[in-house]
Formats: structure tokens, C-alpha cells, sequence
């Protein structure tokens, strides 16, 4: 499975998060997170096999966030409720989120990601 990263062109995190993937040599395909949002089942996957907690899904800097109260919404939410309203707004979605084989990355940490890419 090819390195797929979700991310927003003007997000300057998603851009330090491409030239890290490019400096390291790896290759990634780079999808727009609007134009072509994860579904819900792929936001799944990235959860389970990120082992964060749902909450961590959310990009809580955003505007999205912020205008839909969804600083109060969330703890009542169902994870499946949370994950339709996640796929249903890509802009809820904290940016860069990453799925490959074996690799399931939300937002960019240098460090966690060469441990995720093994490049200590």
C-alpha cells in the first residue's frame, strides 16, 4: 500500500510534513483533503491503528471546530457518530493524516513519524 497523506495545501504543518517525507526519500501520494476527504472507514483504520484516542481526529485549532461547538459536542458523540461527522467535514480532520502499510500518522511530530518510518 503507497504512503497516502491527507493534507490541506495551505496548511503550513502539512507542508513541513511533505518536505520531511521528500527529504527522507520516501515516497507519498499527496491527496487533498477537501477535494477528495477520507471516508469513514479509512478514518477508522487510521484510529485503530494510530492508537490515539478519538478526540486527537480533531483539528481543535480550526474553524470548523470552533463554529460547531464541538468543544461540547464531542464528549457526547458516539465513535461512529464522531467519525460521520469527521467524513462528512474534512476541515475537522487534523491535517496531515497519514495511512500506508502499517504506518497511521495523525498531524506531524518529527520524531513519531521516523520512528513510524523507521528512520531513527
Amino acid at each position: 500500500m503507497p504512503i497516502r497523506v491527507y493534507h490541506y495545501p495551505r496548511c503550513s504543518t502539512c507542508k513541513k510534513a511533505l518536505r520531511w517525507l521528500e527529504g527522507e526519500g520516501i515516497e507519498a501520494q499527496a491527496i487533498h483533503i477537501v477535494e477528495s476527504p477520507p471516508s469513514k472507514a479509512l478514518l477508522r483504520r487510521v484510529l485503530r491503528g494510530s492508537g490515539l484516542p478519538l478526540r486527537k481526529l480533531f483539528n481543535t485549532s480550526g474553524g470548523s471546530y470552533r463554529e460547531g461547538g464541538w468543544r461540547d459536542r464531542l464528549p457526547q458523540l458516539s465513535e461512529a457518530e464522531a467519525l460521520e461527522a469527521l467524513a462528512a467535514d474534512p476541515m475537522l480532520i487534523k491535517r496531515p493524516l497519514v495511512e500506508g502499510e502499517g504506518i497511521h500518522l495523525v498531524g506531524f511530530d518529527a520524531a513519531a513519524w521516523a520512528e513510524a518510518f523507521d528512520r531513527k
